[in-house]
């Protein structure tokens, strides 16, 4: 049929085809699912296709009415197959993540997101939203000879600076886009300043122990000083376009541990300049160093959650010290002191759309009074995360559109997105 998608596999080649003898399929968590014509859209520009090892295809026969699995290659029956799947863009948010039945022994898939991948009228489509218009960190939008050519002339120019060096290697090494855009002088760039957390989290980019996987970059092994931090956050801030700073980023451990950095870094950007905006990305674990920040400057924080029930939250990030009464905490906090707070909400279908977790959602934002939710893609292997997290499975699931559209009914003023945005008010520096 002309208006369902066909499912993709690839043959023990890499390569990928389609089948239109089955309809592409999505996972929620433990169900599969048909992906309607409303939910799909063109594979986003600067996305990804990944093959699952270990793992068969599963798509959905129409003349069965149920859903099967691809065991071997159509056009060589004795040939396995193996199942796709599509790491999608930044600024979209996916549906659905991939179908596919794993083998025994199957290995543990690297920190990326799955989202499902099928094949209609000549294109990739997967089931997803954009679910914000910023263009920052859009494929198009960068220049690699240019960020090469800047990049070489700052780390050139600031031998001295431990930070340029790093976030030198972070954009020519990692492509890690909030780098990149700082050698464009542009938009959001990070400041990552702590080689150690107080959380473990099991889906940690930076860090991990015990699990077989490689973490997808190295942490920064050193706490830059505030006149470090400043080299890069001073020009940035008086210069840059829509100009963000943003403490904590996928290189590092957690800010706060290192608050008096942060403190006297942020003291001494206010004293250079009111323009743009400071914002830190954290765990929320110490809600009285964030009060201090607040009051040295900080206008705007992301605290990060998997889930808006304690008990979710704690299996996936490990606190070691805090609790989730002290993210919420921390939010607060900054909506106290004038600030602007969202949380980094990690989106997996199947649990983030539970009945259960819209309820606990609906409970946040009520008490905390956050302004941003950010839907981004975990990045894990999805039968791990809940394998781990043990859910309730039977609870009702009302789907990631559907509870998109619930916070926007009932929460009309927080804004729904994936970027830290630019507050656009010039704050007085201090005398």
């Amino acid at each position: 049929m002309k208006n369902r998608p066909a499912l993709v596999y690839a043959d023990v080649n890499g390569n990928i085809f389609d089948w239109p003898a089955l309809e592409m399929a999505g996972a929620s968590a433990n169900e599969w699912k048909r992906p309607v014509s409303a939910e799909l859209i063109p594979l986003p520009e600067g996305s990804e296709l990944f093959l699952l090892p270990g793992r068969v295809p599963v798509g959905f026969d129409r003349e069965r009415g149920d859903f099967l699995p691809l065991q071997s290659d159509p056009f060589n029956a004795e040939k396995p197959v193996r199942a796709v799947a599509a790491f999608i863009s930044p600024a979209y948010t996916h549906l659905y993540c991939a179908a596919y039945r794993a083998a025994a022994g199957a290995p543990l898939l690297p920190l990326f997101a799955y989202t499902a991948v099928g094949w209609l009228n000549g294109g990739f489509v997967v089931p997803a939203v954009r679910i914000d218009s910023d263009q920052r960190q859009d494929f198009r939008n960068f220049d690699p000879k240019a960020i090469e050519r800047n990049a070489g002339r700052r780390m050139k120019a600031e031998p001295q600076n431990r930070l340029v060096q790093h976030l030198g290697k972070c954009a020519l090494s990692y492509g890690c886009p909030a780098a990149r855009n700082l050698f464009m002088k542009r938009w959001e760039a990070p400041l990552p300043t702590s080689p150690e957390c107080n959380a473990r989290c099991i889906g940690c980019i930076s860090r991990q122990e015990g699990t077989g996987l490689r973490a997808t970059q190295d942490r920064i092994t050193f706490v830059p000083t505030p006149d470090e931090i400043c080299g890069v956050a001073v020009p940035h801030l008086q210069n840059a376009s829509r100009a963000v700073v943003s403490f904590g980023q996928g290189c590092e451990g957690e800010p706060l541990l290192q608050a008096k950095t942060l403190e006297a870094s942020i003291s001494m950007m206010r004293k250079a300049t009111g323009r743009g905006t400071i914002n830190l990305n954290t765990n929320g674990s110490l809600p009285e160093k964030v009060e201090r920040l607040c009051r040295a400057g900080l206008q705007s924080i992301r605290v990060s959650m998997n889930s808006a029930r304690a008990e979710y939250y704690s299996k996936y990030f490990r606190p070691k010290g805090y609790s989730f009464d002290h993210a919420k905490r921390s939010i607060s906090v900054v909506k106290a002191n004038g600030g602007f707070a969202s949380i980094n909400y990690f989106i997996h279908p199947g649990f983030t759309d539970q009945e259960n977790e819209w309820d606990a959602l609906r409970k946040l934002i009520s008490e905390t009074r956050l302004d941003l939710i950010q839907m981004r893609n975990l990045n894990i292997d999805p039968d791990w995360y809940l394998e781990i997290l043990r859910p309730d499975l039977s609870e009702k699931k009302i789907g990631i559109r559907s509870l998109i559209s619930r916070i926007r009914d009932e929460f009309p003023d927080v804004r729904l997105g994936y970027f830290n945005p630019p507050l656009d008010r010039v704050i007085q520096r201090n005398a």
